[in-house]
């Protein structure tokens, strides 16, 4: 299957489609890849109208902390769990000296 004339232009510079075309075509021989990337602009919504609204950070401490924090959020509720339940006790052992639990759901 060629790239077509489109696709082929879009590709980013230094990209032959030789080595792109297996690539764009994974949504089609992979069964449950998307075809679009919706789900990865659905989920940097809420960080980029936080950013506009707010106008950022003033300093790198602070981008650090928010990227985290949004982070956290967003993984918690791609797993439908509450953020409020999971940064609670992960402030706690912060403070108390011990590693902070898993983010990672149990598979």
């Amino acid at each position: 299957m060629a790239c077509g004339t489109i696709t082929c232009g879009q590709l980013p510079p230094g990209v032959p489609s030789s080595q792109a075309g297996p690539r764009l075509r994974t949504f089609v021989e992979a069964a449950g890849v998307e075809p679009t990337n919706n789900a990865s602009e659905r989920a940097l919504r809420h960080a980029v109208i936080w950013r506009k609204l707010s106008f950022g950070t003033q300093s790198a401490r602070g981008s650090r902390f928010v990227e985290t924090l949004l982070t956290v959020v967003e993984s918690c509720r791609q797993q439908s769990h509450s953020a409020f339940t999971f940064i609670t006790p992960a402030v706690e052992k912060n403070f108390a000296g011990q590693p902070a639990p898993s983010i990672l759901s149990e598979v």
